[in-house]
């Protein structure tokens, strides 16, 4: 990039800055880079997350990033993985419609920034798979396509698994009384 779009230049400051956002812009205008930058910068020079990631000790997840679809959560964990290259922080994808067994591996490695449709991620909460609890930051992504598909009581048991002190971001294209 060499010209922030303008979702961008309003959401990477505010993120910076650890408030909470609701940001809305059509899709293609860079909401994935307006989350993650901020986001990587943020976790990869906080001293907590750098004392955390030793080499004998599991990675918490710091980061969730919530999708409706698996094509998106795939395209946002890419995002993470091409942006965040030179950090030491990794990344995981988790979606329903593949063998959960080679995401339990990756989970019990540990992962700092997980992207995860909502079904799925239950799956892993129930089978106690993923721990949630060091969660620094949420993120919902495309919030209005997961209420249309009706993600909305999944999306809650997730919320209460959270830590109550995060950071919450939501982006969506639209922004629904709903939401």
């Amino acid at each position: 990039y060499t010209v922030p779009t303008p979702i961008q230049t309003q959401a990477i400051p505010a993120v910076l800055n650890g408030g909470d956002l609701l940001a809305g812009a059509q899709t293609g205008t860079g909401k994935t880079a307006g989350f993650t930058l901020p986001v990587l910068n943020r976790l990869s020079t906080d001293a907590v997350g750098k004392a955390q990631t030793g080499k004998n000790s599991a990675r918490a997840v710091r980061c969730l990033v919530l999708t409706p679809t698996r094509e998106l959560a795939a395209q946002v964990e890419e995002s993470v993985r091409v942006y965040g290259k030179y950090t030491n922080l990794n990344s995981a994808v988790i979606f329903g419609g593949v063998g959960i067994n080679p995401q339990i591996k990756q989970l019990k490695h540990g992962v700092d920034i997980l992207v995860a449709t909502p079904g799925r991620l239950l799956d892993h909460m129930e089978q106690r798979t993923v721990d949630l609890s060091k969660v620094e930051i949420l993120i919902l992504d495309e919030a209005d396509r997961m209420l249309d598909m009706g993600f909305i009581r999944d999306i809650k048991k997730v919320l209460a698994a959270l830590p109550p002190k995060r950071q919450n971001l939501l982006f969506s294209a639209t922004f629904s009384e709903e939401i």
